[in-house]
This record gives C-alpha cells, structure tokens and sequence, in this order.
C-alpha cells in the first residue's frame, strides 16, 4: 500500500510576523514553480501566526497548516493554554505532539501526551506523533527499548481506525540541532523498527499505510538519501524550515 509522502516544517519559536509572512510567500512562490505530484507540506508556526499561515496558503491542497501543542484539556481555566478544538477553529489540520523538546523542557509524559492524541483526534485533527531515544539511551544499548515505550504508554491505546489518523516521526534527540544526523542505515533500522512494532499492535495492513517522517536534523543535502530509504516517508524539518530555498529543495527531494 502506498504511503503519503510528506515534509513538515517546525518553526518552533522563531519569526516575528513581517518574518513569517514573508517566508510563507516565499515557499508558496517557489512551490507554484515546480513540478511535483501531490506532495503533502504541513507548516507548524507559532500560535500567534496560524491565522496568517492558513490565510496565505488557502486554495493550495498541498499546503496545511498544524499547531506545535495542544493542552490536554478540552476548555477551562487553564491560562496560557490553546485547546485542540481552538486550532481546528482557525483552520489547523495537524498538531505536533510529543516534540522532545515539550518532553525535555516541559516534563511532558507519555501518559499526558496519550491525553492529548486522544483530545487531539476527537477535533478531527491528525497527530504527529514524535518519538525518539536520547543520546544516553543510544550509547547504552537501549533505544529500541525508550522507543517501543513511547509508542506502547503514549500511542498503542488508540483503536485500529484511530491509529490510521495519525503520522509519526522519528526524532533522534541526540541529533536535533547539534549537526548531528543518523546515518541512512541507524535511520531506516529505527523506521524499520517502528513500523514492525505498529505491526505487532495492529497488524501488517495499517503499519503499511502509516506514514513515518524522520526528524533528525534534516536538511536539503540529506534529505534525498533519507527519503530514499523504505521506511522513511518524508521529514519533519527544523531549522532548515525557516530559510525558504532550502525547505523547497527538501520538498523536491521526496520521490515521485
């Protein structure tokens, strides 16, 4: 079964709005340019600039727009949290769970981020589920094992069709922003692995049709040899997704 192929850019917490508009334009011009068949582009601004994002790329399909958090809370008192259903109302179509930054930074566990694909897929949104091992789990021997445990405590309760509604990527902690990158092969063991663990849970017709991105320092010197491996189905981009030219060439590099 074919998989959707698809590249997204986190601009985590970067852009002031002159800046994001601008590089919106800029990736919706390049992209009119080019010819490529159906590739799925999902943006992640910042909260403040979702409206603008979904405003300017209206009427392309290829484009949508995804929030990079949610609370685990349908609506209340919960100042300085966005509700799932308040980014569907702008126009949102992804969230971004389980970023290791939230992980790292916020303390955020499987079992909350469990809360939030939950809340997440009952607005209709798909989630892009993030995991990965960190630089200690890796020297140690025990990456498949922090790996298989985010899936089974923050992912492996959903019902078969709900499951189908969701993308993953694999994000080596120890390779995110430090130049680092997994080579071809510690990229497509690791997918490999995912996917054989989605089939353990749900047998071998969804783990087919589950698209899985790699996260890792991604860029567009890289991005070919990447997404040429079997089980990598795209990029969920960083720092590249900030400079227009080098997101476009990431995009260009997906197969056709």
């Amino acid at each position: 079964m074919s998989r959707k192929r698809i590249v997204a850019g986190n601009w985590k917490m970067n852009l002031l709005r002159d800046e994001a508009k601008a590089l919106v334009s800029e990736i919706t011009a390049m992209l009119s340019d080019e010819e490529m068949r159906n590739p799925e582009i999902i943006l992640f601004p910042s909260f403040l600039h979702i409206h603008l994002a979904v405003s300017m790329v209206a009427g392309d399909p290829r484009i949508h727009v995804g929030g990079q958090n949610c609370a685990d809370k349908r609506m209340g008192a919960f100042t300085g949290e966005v509700s799932a259903a308040m980014l569907r109302s702008f126009g949102c179509s992804h969230v971004l769970i389980g970023h290791s930054e939230r992980r790292i930074h916020f303390n955020e566990t499987d079992s909350l981020l469990a809360s939030k694909i939950t809340l997440v897929l009952s607005e209709k949104l798909t989630a892009v589920f993030c995991i990965g091992e960190n630089r200690s789990e890796r020297e140690s021997g025990q990456a498949f094992d922090a790996v298989q445990r985010q899936l089974t405590e923050g992912l492996f309760h959903l019902e078969p069709e709900k499951i189908r509604e969701c993308i993953l990527a694999y994000e080596p902690v120890w390779a995110i922003g430090t130049g680092l990158t997994a080579t071809p092969e510690q990229a497509q063991e690791m997918h490999a692995f995912i996917r054989g663990a989605v089939e353990n849970r749900y047998g071998s017709e969804i783990s087919n049709s589950l698209s899985i991105l790699y996260g890792g320092s991604c860029n567009e010197k890289n991005a070919a040899s990447l997404f040429s491996l079997p089980d990598v189905d795209g990029g969920l981009i960083g720092g590249a997704s900030l400079k227009s030219r080098s997101f476009v060439d990431i995009v260009k590099s997906l197969p056709s």
